[in-house]
């Protein structure tokens, strides 16, 4: 596929995990891709890596200028860079909760303030989040997370309400457990390993965790200009997580 021809697009978080799968992607599909990460010194060619921090509004908007300028403006922003949390509302200090929201939803905030003064020069500007079905599912043990993927649902549909007529699409894919080196961590640091990986599959229709390649379609299909009448849509990549009800196996 060529969709992505001629466009300029630029994936925050995008060293690893799904944001790396989605700018490989949309590199592969014809876009030059601009990575911003904390840590973008393995990032391999054709991608073009600038170091960004998502809490420093002056680390963002010297970044994405720099990455505006080499690229010769933006089409694609990927607002992908996040962090997780574990724990009820009593397990999480102050301190932690406004790390997570600053890093998941004012992250967010800050990158799209400064592209969008380049969006609004493209012809098939688009915007996608990374949410999380956390948003619309209530899952044990992520209070904090799953109040910062619900503040990025939100976020996405006003953000797609203020900028429609400026022909700005915004739209956010909500990811079911994905296999990414953070749930790699929280698996390693598990009692039990293999069980805990196998109860997260299991929770998801598919009987499998979801993969980054996956995420990044969906990624890619709202950013496409193919999907040029899509905007404040949410979609779902969970095996079937947020929407099936299956009755036990053999019954």
């Amino acid at each position: 596929m060529s969709d992505f021809e001629g466009l300029r697009a630029l994936v925050t978080g995008g060293a690893s995990g799904i944001g790396r799968a989605t700018a490989e992607l949309l590199a592969a599909r014809g876009a030059r891709v601009a990575v911003l990460d904390l840590d973008p010194a393995g990032v391999p060619e054709p991608l073009l890596g600038y170091a960004a921090d998502v809490t420093d509004d002056e680390s963002v908007r010297r970044a994405v200028a720099a990455a505006a300028a080499d690229l010769g403006g933006l089409d694609v922003l990927v607002n992908n860079a996040g962090i997780g949390a574990q724990g009820t509302v009593e397990d999480n200090d102050d301190e932690t909760w406004h790390r997570v929201l600053d890093v998941n939803v004012v992250g967010m905030v800050r990158t799209a303030r400064a592209a969008l003064p380049h969006l609004r020069r493209s012809a098939h500007a688009a915007i996608v989040n990374t949410c999380s079905v956390a948003a619309t599912a209530g899952l044990p043990q992520r209070a904090l997370y799953s109040a910062s993927k619900g503040a990025v649902l939100s976020l996405t549909l006003a953000m797609a309400a203020d900028h429609v007529r400026e022909g700005i699409r915004v739209n956010c894919v909500n990811p079911g457990t994905v296999d990414t080196p953070w749930v790699g961590r929280l698996l390693d640091a598990a009692a039990d390993p293999a069980a805990e990986r196998a109860a997260l599959e299991a929770r998801q229709p598919a009987g499998r965790l979801v993969s980054a390649a996956e995420v990044a379609g969906a990624i890619a299909h709202l950013a496409s200009p193919s999907s040029g009448a899509t905007t404040g849509t949410a979609l779902a990549v969970d095996g079937g997580m947020q929407g099936l009800r299956l009755r036990p196996a053999g019954r």
